[in-house]
């Protein structure tokens, strides 16, 4: 079975959520590249990290503490994160002030050594990530994943989002479609089912001049149990 036309799910979203007026207030724009290759790398490892301690665990407290994370890590500085020591790594994870894993508290300095790493190629990560276009993103996601700590599955690509780098996003909605329309199978993260996803939503970009974000926010709205 193939895909719809991107205007199909448009209708049928705009139809579930009160019209396109309503649709289009429910939807949200990414960066602009400009605003993308600005990104600092800080906030980038900020954002990393938010992500992995999240992942798993209640988001409404990780958000509560944050502003303890950004003091004990020194405001997610590179330069700053790189000097602290296992031991020092092993201190801030007994902290009560933030959510005590040691694991995960480790793969701060690990993901400052990826953004190092980064920025000997190219000037920052959102200089590097800026890149990655259309398609390409799910190499951006590759890139984490092999490179990164925990940044593998979902946590890079919500990652990327939260720091409004343009992506779309395997959302439960987002894969019954592909499931639904018989154009996936097997492992939602296999090569073949993301190279498919990919080349899917580059093809409804081609057709609507749309974002990744906002193609995958309305096709998230066109189906599922989120009806109005």
């Amino acid at each position: 079975m193939a895909a719809e036309s991107f205007a199909a799910i448009y209708a049928r979203a705009a139809d579930r959520k009160g019209g396109e007026r309503g649709l289009e207030a429910l939807v949200s724009q990414p960066l602009p590249p400009t605003r993308v290759k600005a990104l600092s790398d800080d906030r980038v490892l900020s954002a990393f990290t938010k992500k992995v301690f999240q992942s798993g665990f209640v988001w409404r407290v990780i958000e509560q503490k944050w502003p303890e994370f950004e003091a004990l890590f020194f405001n997610f500085e590179v330069e700053k994160v790189l000097l602290m020591s296992d031991e020092m790594l092993e201190q801030r994870a007994t902290d009560k002030r933030i959510v005590r894993n040691l694991k995960k508290v480790m793969t701060i300095r690990d993901n400052a050594l990826m953004l190092n790493d980064i920025r000997l190629s190219h000037t920052s990560f959102g200089e590097f990530a800026s890149q990655f276009t259309g398609a390409a993103v799910i190499d951006l996601w590759a890139h984490l994943k092999k490179h990164g700590a925990r940044l593998g599955g979902n946590t890079g690509p919500y990652a990327l989002r939260a720091l409004g780098i343009d992506t779309f996003l395997l959302s439960r909605d987002v894969e019954g479609y592909f499931r639904a329309y018989d154009l996936i199978s097997g492992g939602l993260t296999s090569k073949q089912s993301l190279t498919t996803i990919a080349n899917t939503f580059a093809d409804w970009q081609a057709q609507s001049g749309r974002s990744l974000q906002e193609m995958s926010q309305i096709l998230a709205y066109s189906c599922g149990d989120n009806r109005v």
